[in-house]
């Protein structure tokens, strides 16, 4: 094994020079990043419409081309859909991932080109391995499989010329033929649509391996160790895959889960890396275990900017290169793609914690917030008041969603949180206390509507029965893969939705 570390961290050098690259001139491997994509795009539909052919610099750019959502290139996708070719893309796109939708559509269909295939997303999988060998040397990780934890969705056909599915089915129908030499389950496991019986397969399958690493959402991998241990009767993972040594995760925030992980898999060998890879593309790696932010990839054949979050909703808002941003401020991302997404708006929020090299923290989504009493608190805010929380009282979070609880004739407004411990404290009064200060100590907005509470009132805080989240996922067909409960809300319509499962579970 130490040999053919050897002979990987070799190929990996000049991989590795390359990310040095871009962390010392961003803004200029940018640049030229966003010019083979013009290149690129005029050629196509969307590219002569806007004058591709005639931008000469960022700033060109910019002017040129609108900042989109789904909703506004929804027309170009469908038609690309239906076989037709060079509408955002001049290369054929004949994939599209499938993702949660939008107010006026019930999903999204992402176009995914060969190019991004290549040198976006099995560009970022091939620069994890190189991170992480990099960083462990003596590592063990090849001498067995890779448990990648996907959706459970097949891959399905809109005509003959286009297909659809969750990227990681779509990711699975393209990998080379090897890889089925060195991951689990198989791929006619890893695609089974319905979520229980996949789990069922999966155990089966993969007991009999030596799995040294897991990838996937930490919610559902969860699911999947418990699952394992409850059928083999063992106390801890390591039991069953001695071998295990890192867990790749994404999707949502490590920090609540973080402590079920380590008491699961005990192991002071056991490494974390997170990754935030979505249906648009691949966008950064953690490449320092002590430093909890992101690396951002420049070179994925992806364009950023980058919207101050104050400043989103106006009609013309200023949009960032990575030359301008700054650190600790929140920005909503706009990226353009090489499957021709251009200028568009993800709908997640970033905040950078470094600006050289440039790194990244998720903070939340554009949609997923709660500011019916001008408080402007984001999941970013949620997750580290969550944390004190539970370090406060011994608690862990196993999931949880907030929302508003509107003004009445006869009440104020607060906060309403519903959340499924895994250890819950003894005092669920104290809890609500420190959630409360600390979302006071860290949104000063909050802090103010709270004031002698004039606007808002003490939040209201209960305790979820066990499986209320996971029965609330498998009603709505969400169980696995990439799905997440949405965090915070605008309006009551999830938490409602929660409460009266929770009411059921209660009365059973």
């Amino acid at each position: 094994m130490p040999f053919l570390n050897s002979i990987l961290n070799w190929i990996n050098t000049k991989r590795l020079y390359n990310i040095d690259l871009f962390r010392r001139y961003p803004f200029e491997v940018q640049r030229d990043v966003l010019f083979e994509l013009i290149k690129q795009g005029a050629q196509t539909e969307y590219g002569s419409k806007y004058g591709f052919q005639d931008i000469k610099s960022v700033e060109d750019y910019q002017e040129r081309v609108p900042i989109v959502d789904y909703e506004e290139i929804k027309t170009y996708i469908e038609r690309h859909r239906q076989g037709e070719e060079k509408l955002l893309w001049p290369s054929e796109i004949k994939w599209f991932a499938k993702s949660s939708g939008t107010t006026q559509s019930k999903s999204k269909f992402i176009p995914v080109s060969t190019e991004a295939l290549e040198n976006c997303h099995f560009r970022g999988a091939r620069d994890v391995l190189a991170i992480y060998m990099n960083l462990y040397p003596n590592n063990n990780l090849l001498s067995g499989k890779g448990l990648t934890l996907g959706g459970s969705h097949q891959v399905d056909n809109f005509n003959m010329k286009s297909f659809y599915g969750d990227l990681s089915a779509i990711l699975i129908e393209n990998q080379p033929w090897w890889a089925e030499f060195i991951r689990t389950p198989s791929q006619k496991v890893a695609l089974i649509p319905d979520w229980e019986e996949k789990l069922e397969m999966l155990t089966h399958e993969t007991l009999k391996e030596n799995v040294t690493s897991l990838a996937g959402v930490p919610s559902w991998n969860l699911v999947m160790i418990k699952h394992l241990l409850s059928f083999t009767g063992k106390d801890n993972l390591l039991e069953i895959w001695p071998n295990l040594e890192l867990f790749i995760h994404g999707g949502v925030s490590f920090a609540p889960y973080r402590e079920q992980f380590q008491k699961l898999i005990p192991s002071p060998n056991m490494h974390y890396l997170e990754t935030y890879n979505a249906s648009e593309g691949f966008f950064a790696i953690q490449d320092d275990p002590t430093d909890d932010s992101m690396l951002l990839m420049l070179d994925y054949g992806i364009f950023y900017e980058f919207i101050p979050l104050d400043e989103l909703t106006k009609p013309n808002p200023r949009a960032l290169t990575v030359a301008d941003v700054e650190t600790g401020k929140n920005y909503a991302m706009l990226i353009t793609t090489n499957s021709g997404l251009w200028r568009y708006l993800i709908g997640d929020t970033v905040t950078f914690t470094s600006k050289s090299p440039l790194k990244i923290k998720i903070t939340g989504r554009t949609r997923h917030f709660i500011n019916v009493f001008g408080e402007e608190v984001i999941v970013d805010n949620a997750e580290r008041a969550l944390e004190k929380a539970c370090k406060a009282t011994g608690a862990l979070v196993a999931e949880y969603t907030a929302a508003p609880v509107y003004m009445g004739t006869d009440r104020k407004g607060c906060h309403e949180w519903l959340i499924e411990f895994e250890r819950a404290p003894a005092h669920i009064d104290e809890f609500a206390r420190i959630l409360d200060s600390t979302l006071c100590e860290v949104n000063s907005d909050y802090e103010a509507k709270r004031a002698k509470n004039v606007t808002l009132d003490f939040p209201i805080v209960t305790a979820a029965n066990p499986g209320t989240f996971f029965e609330w996922m498998r009603q709505r067909g969400k169980l696995g893969g990439q799905n997440k409960v949405p965090r915070l809300s605008n309006t009551r319509e999830y938490i409602d939705e929660l409460l009266a499962i929770h009411k059921k579970l209660n009365q059973s």
